[in-house]
This record gives C-alpha cells, structure tokens and sequence, in this order.
C-alpha cells in the first residue's frame, strides 16, 4: 500500500516537473498557445500620428491648405495646349508636350511657407534653373528654385508660376519651358505663362498639418487636439464595453519630446504618459505602435511621408535612429503594468522595403525592447504589398514572445468593389479564415490582426446587414492567437469609429 502510495506520488511529481518544464521551453521561444488573454483591442488612431480624413477639421484653420506638403499639382499650357512634364521622369529638362497627366506630369509641393514652395517631379529631383531653361536634375532641395502660385482672380484653376529669380514660366514651345517672363497682363488663351491646373493628389497627415500651421500656430493646434480628441473617459468607455487593451499609434518624433526636429512640436509624449495613466487606472492593456517611421517605410500620409516617397530602412543610419526609438519608448514605460506589446514597425510596403533590411531592423529593435523587458511582447508587422505571408517566421520562431501582425481589410483592392454583402461575409469566413490559418501554427509565434473594420463597398447597406459583417469578422479574428484591433476608435466616419459602432449596436462584444 505505501509502495503504490509512493508511486503515486512520485508519478505526480514527475508530472507535474514535465508540466512545468513544457511551459518553460515554450515561454522561452514565444510559442506558448496560452497567453495571458486574448487581446481585444481598439486603435487609438489620429490621435498621436495625425490623419486628416480621420478628423478634417484638424485642417481647417491652415492659411491656403489646398497647397500642403505633398500636393499633387499638373499644369496644362494654354498656348501648346498639353502638360508640363518632366522629361524622363527627371533628370533633364522640363517639357509642355503631353497630351495626357499621370506621374511625370505631376508635380508634387514641398511648402516652404502658404506662399513658396518647392517642385519635386517623379524622379525625386527638384525643379531649377539652367539659365533661362526650367531642369529637374537636383537631388538636393535647397539647390532647386522656389515658386509662388499665382492665381487668377476669381478662378481656382488658371494660374501663372512665378520663380525665385523673379521671373514667371513661359511653354516658348512644346520642348522649350523657359522662367524669362518680367511682366504679365491679362489671363488671355494666347498668353504663353499661363497654365491650367490640376490637382491631382493630397496628403493630410502629421507633416502636413504641422508644416502647414506653421512653427508659431501649430503648437497650440496640436496641443488643443491631443487634449481633446482622446480624454480619460474614453478609456473609461474602453473598458467598459468588453475591451481589454488599446493599440495607440505613434511617431518617430516622440522621442525628441519636448524639441523635435522641425516641423513637428512637442507635447506629444506627455500625452502618451497620459494614456498609461489612465490606461493602468481603468485595467487596460497598451500596444505601443511605431506608425511613422524616420523617412516613411510606406510613403502614405499615415506615415508621415512629406511627398509620398518611402525611404525608410534605406541606410543604416536610419534603421539606426529606428531601433533608438524603440529603445526611448520601451525604457521609459517597461515599468508600467500596462506595457503589454511593442510594435517595432507599422505596415512596411514590399519592394520598396526589403526582407533582408527588415529583419535587420526587426532583429535589433528586438534587442532593444529586451533590454528593458523581458515581459513585454514584440510586434511584427507584415509587409504589405507583394510578400510571402510567412516571410518572417524563420525570425520570429528564434524570438520570445513574438507576434506577427496582419491588417484585414475589405477595402482597398478592385475585388470587393462589386461585391454583394453575403460575398463580402463568405470573403470573411472562407478567405480570411484561411490567410489567418496560414500564419497560426501550434510552435509558431502568435497572430495579431492589428487593424480592420466593419466598413466596405457595399452601398446602402442597412444596419442588420453590418451587423452580420461585423460579427463575421469578430467570429473569425476571435481565432487569432494573440488577438485583435479595430481601426479605430473616433472618427468622423461613423463606421470607422468604434466608439459609435458600439454606442449605436452595430457591434456586440
């Protein structure tokens, strides 16, 4: 009898050491299926990396904002009747032969002031002089001619170019474009300065807003913004309404606070101490999220991109000041309960950032929040564009708790422009279910699905049928292993705004 007792009790020991021994080995490499719970989680997106189609208004009050950072303008010569455009895309002289308008015609803003400003054209070159003769053959901005818009009194279209040595643009001829012209009367179809234009593209995001202001009027707009836009009692809503953590977007420039470099102002990090205030107050968990990362690693506005390009990762001096981000943020709130994830990098675009480059950051910044936590979980996001979608497992499986991000949206690409809204469900529980099965695996790292939404093409949709979209999706990304977030909290499109999903039943948690 006490030899079956002793057996017994030694076969639980034995079990319980085998128990015990299995969860280290897979706390150790990030593989564990048992996390502390499952996110869920919203984004708090527009408040620290400004969007302007998020909140428009934030862009209201900048002097001749039709002509931010980035603005896609293309000139049509009244006298040759085509468009300005870079010859090659760059890189030699400026023509007016071009019957049609796509990216050599288009010449993107950087603003100096809401009067000067700078041409970039496709190629990255700016727009100066040879002589008389208009050329796009500097890589250097401050080596280029500065310009002024002039426009016709009472017309939003017909305008003249006037350069910084004075003089106005002429189209002499289809191949000769010339800044040669002192005085100008008239606004005549016969009158080789003048030019109809074309606005072609906008950006509205942080530089923008920031830029546009200007270094006297913008700290007190963005001031007023992160005070009001994301207040305590929003997280106070959060996690009222069956949510357990908020994903908060943010910029490069945090960590210069309180003196970034120009434009962007001070006073956004005190609005992130704010959130881990309120955030360990209400019992909510926070995803830090680098969204904009020094030189854009998407060229989108909600990278801060000044002009569209994307020239992040490029050298490593950038990855460089990256991974000193990373490391800024991760030692000054690995203290804090509520510091639950970091993500090193939002939504890096293929080709235009490399595997190889990426994991080269991704390894060190890696390193970085491990120095300051062994707890925190790390983020990594999934390339968009064209990539392999288990491209980083071979990084992430050699990691302690990793995650991978993927953004499911039923937007952006000409498949769901004509799909019904049982086609867009069944993409749901068919489409998505499989792309997220791909990525979860039992010894693989988590599954994070760090941004979608109840919106898509469908229109007049009614709001049962919403409601089923919505719950397709929370069915689905239910089954990611680390969890979710919805894109985003507020926003003055209400299907975008959780908070008014929630509010008006168009979403149950």
């Amino acid at each position: 009898m006490h030899l079956m007792m002793r057996n017994c009790v030694n076969l639980k020991i034995w079990l319980l050491n085998l128990v015990t021994l299995s969860s280290i080995l897979s706390l150790s490499h990030g593989r564990t299926l048992h996390q502390e719970f499952q996110v869920r989680a919203v984004n708090l997106g527009g408040w620290l990396v400004a969007e302007g189609w998020m909140k428009p208004s934030l862009f209201d009050g900048i002097p001749n904002k039709d002509f931010l950072d980035g603005t896609g303008l293309q000139f049509k010569s009244v006298t040759t009747r085509k468009y300005l455009c870079a010859e090659s895309g760059g890189g030699t002289i400026i023509v007016a032969n071009r019957t049609s308008a796509s990216g050599w015609e288009t010449f993107s803003l950087w603003r100096l002031n809401e009067d000067t400003f700078r041409f970039r054209v496709f190629n990255k070159q700016f727009v100066g002089l040879d002589g008389i003769n208009i050329v796009a053959v500097s890589n250097i901005s401050t080596d280029s001619l500065t310009f002024n818009v002039v426009k016709e009194s009472g017309s939003s279209s017909r305008v003249r170019i006037k350069a910084s040595n004075g003089y106005f643009l002429q189209a002499k001829t289809e191949d000769l474009v010339t800044a040669d012209v002192s005085e100008v009367k008239g606004w005549g179809d016969d009158d080789p300065s003048v030019f109809v234009m074309t606005i072609a593209g906008r950006m509205q995001g942080e530089f923008q807003v920031t830029n546009g202001y200007g270094p006297t009027k913008a700290p007190q707009v963005m001031k007023e913004h992160w005070s009001s836009f994301i207040v305590e009692d929003d997280f106070k809503f959060i996690a009222s309404d069956g949510l357990n953590a908020v994903r908060i977007p943010i910029g490069w420039w945090i960590a210069s606070d309180p003196t970034p470099p120009p434009p962007y102002v001070g006073g956004s990090l005190n609005a992130l101490d704010n959130a881990f205030l309120w955030a360990q107050k209400y019992g909510l968990k926070i995803i830090l999220d680098l969204h904009a990362a020094p030189g854009s690693q998407n060229g989108y506005e909600h990278s801060s991109s000044r002009d569209g390009s994307q020239e992040w990762g490029k050298t490593d001096e950038n990855i460089h000041q990256t991974v000193q981000v990373i490391d800024f943020l991760t030692a000054r709130y690995a203290k804090s309960p509520s510091l639950y994830a970091v993500e090193l990098i939002n939504e890096p675009l293929s080709p235009g950032v490399t595997l190889e480059r990426l994991i080269k950051y991704y390894k060190a910044g890696y390193e970085a929040v491990r120095k300051h936590s062994s707890t925190a979980y790390v983020v990594l996001s999934n390339r968009l564009g064209p990539s392999n979608l288990r491209e980083l497992f071979p990084l992430a499986n050699g990691l302690m708790r990793s995650v991978i991000d993927v953004h499911y949206y039923n937007l952006y690409q000409d498949v769901f422009n004509d799909m019904n809204v049982q086609q867009n469900i069944d993409f749901i529980y068919n489409n998505r279910s499989l792309q997220l099965s791909t990525i979860t695996t039992s010894n693989g790292p988590l599954t994070f699905v760090g941004e979608w939404v109840a919106e898509w093409q469908v229109k007049g949709a009614t709001k049962e049928e919403y409601q089923r979209f919505a719950k397709a999706q929370l069915d689905v990304y239910g089954r990611a292993t680390f969890g979710w977030a919805y894109w985003a909290f507020k926003n003055v499109n209400n299907h975008w705004s959780l908070e008014w999903m929630i509010t008006n039943g168009y979403i149950e948690l």
